[in-house]
C-alpha cells in the first residue's frame, strides 16, 4: 500500500467507474481520455489488482472495483463537503445553489440584483448545471447525495417536487406555448394564427433531459394539427438556447412562459397563438431537512417565492 493517498488516479478511477466509460470520466474530470487511462492503470499497478474488465466495447468493474467504488464515493463526497465547509467560513456567509442552465439565465440572473442589493453580506454561487436534472429521487439517501455531491445548499428543480429526503416548496407552476420572434411571420410570409399553419414553419425542439418536458408531437396532438409533422426541426439540448434561437427568427419553439417572460416583456418573443395549456410539473425549491431554517437559506427561498408571485400578480 503506497504511504502517500494517489488521489489524482483514485479520483480517475471513481469517475470512470461511475460512468464505466473513460470518455466520460474525460470529459467530468476536464483532461483527456489517454491521461485518465494512464492514471487508471498505474492504480492498477501501485495495487496489483485490476480493478476493470477491458471489453470490447466497453468496461465492466471487476470485484475489487465494484467493492471498492461506494467506499471512494463516500471519501470524495466527505472531500467536497469539507472544501465547501472551509470556503463557508473563508467567505463569510455563502450560498451554493443548483438549477438547471436555462432557469438560471432566462429566470434567475435577469432578477437577482434585487436579492444581492437586499443581501450584501449573503454571497451567492450559482451552479448551473443538468447533473441532477434527469434524475429522479429513488431511496431515501438519493437526494442528500447529491447534495453532498454537488456542494450545494439549495436547488431549484423541475418536475413532480417528489423527494425522499428533502424539505421540498413549490416555487410555480407553469405554462408552456409556441413561441417567435415579432418579425417572423412577416418574414416567413404565411399567417400563423392557427396550430395548423405551424405547418410553414421550422419547429424548434428542447431536447434538455428534465422530468415533464413538453414536447411538439403531444401538443399538436393536443391542438388537433395532425397534418404538422412534430418530429422534424431543429433541437438544442437546452431550453435557452431553444428560446434564442427562436428570438433570432429561427422557428417556433414551445416555451415555458416562465422562462420565456422576459423575453416577451421585452419584445425579443411573441406568443402568436392563443393556445397554450398549463404543465403538470412544476419549480420547486429542494433544501436538505433541518436546513430549510438556516438563516441564508430560509432568506433566499423567502425571496424567491416573492419572486415568483410578483411575476404571477404582474
Amino acid at each position: 500500500m503506497p504511504r502517500n493517498l494517489p488521489l489524482k488516479a483514485l479520483r480517475a478511477f471513481e469517475c470512470t467507474a461511475r460512468h464505466l466509460s473513460i470518455r466520460d470520466a474525460a470529459e467530468e474530470l476536464h483532461v483527456t481520455p489517454a491521461a485518465v487511462s494512464q492514471q487508471i492503470r498505474a492504480l492498477e499497478e501501485t495495487l496489483g489488482v485490476p480493478l476493470f474488465h477491458r471489453l470490447g466495447r466497453g468496461l465492466a468493474l471487476t470485484s475489487v472495483g465494484t467493492n471498492a467504488l461506494p467506499w471512494l464515493e463516500d471519501g470524495f463526497n466527505s472531500l467536497r463537503e469539507g472544501m465547501n465547509q472551509i470556503q463557508k467560513q473563508d467567505d463569510g456567509e455563502t450560498l451554493n445553489v443548483w438549477m438547471a442552465p436555462s432557469f438560471a439565465s432566462k429566470w434567475l440572473i435577469p432578477q437577482l440584483t434585487s436579492f444581492t442589493d437586499r443581501y450584501p453580506d449573503i454571497n451567492l454561487r450559482i451552479s448551473a448545471s443538468v447533473d441532477w436534472v434527469d434524475k429522479q429521487d429513488t431511496n431515501a439517501g438519493f437526494a442528500e447525495e447529491q447534495f453532498k455531491r454537488l456542494g450545494i445548499d439549495i436547488a431549484i428543480r423541475f418536475g413532480n417536487g417528489h423527494s425522499t429526503g428533502c424539505e421540498v416548496e413549490k416555487l410555480m407552476n407553469v405554462s408552456v406555448a409556441p413561441l417567435c420572434s415579432p418579425d417572423l411571420p412577416n418574414a416567413n410570409g404565411h399567417e400563423l394564427t392557427t396550430p395548423e399553419d405551424l405547418i410553414h414553419y421550422t419547429l424548434l425542439h428542447d431536447d434538455s433531459p428534465y422530468e415533464g418536458r413538453p414536447d411538439w408531437p403531444g401538443w399538436l396532438q393536443a391542438n388537433d394539427a395532425p397534418l404538422v409533422d412534430g418530429h422534424k426541426g431543429l433541437r438544442f439540448n437546452q431550453g435557452a438556447m431553444t428560446l434564442q434561437a427562436a428570438a433570432e427568427g429561427q422557428g417556433v419553439a414551445l416555451g415555458l412562459d416562465k422562462l420565456a417572460a422576459n423575453d416577451i416583456a421585452n419584445n425579443r418573443l411573441i406568443a402568436p397563438l392563443p393556445n397554450s395549456y398549463p404543465v403538470e410539473s412544476a419549480y420547486y425549491v429542494f433544501t436538505r431537512r433541518g436546513e430549510n431554517k438556516v438563516p441564508a437559506i430560509s432568506l433566499f427561498r423567502d425571496w424567491l417565492i416573492s419572486c415568483a408571485m410578483s411575476a404571477h400578480r404582474s
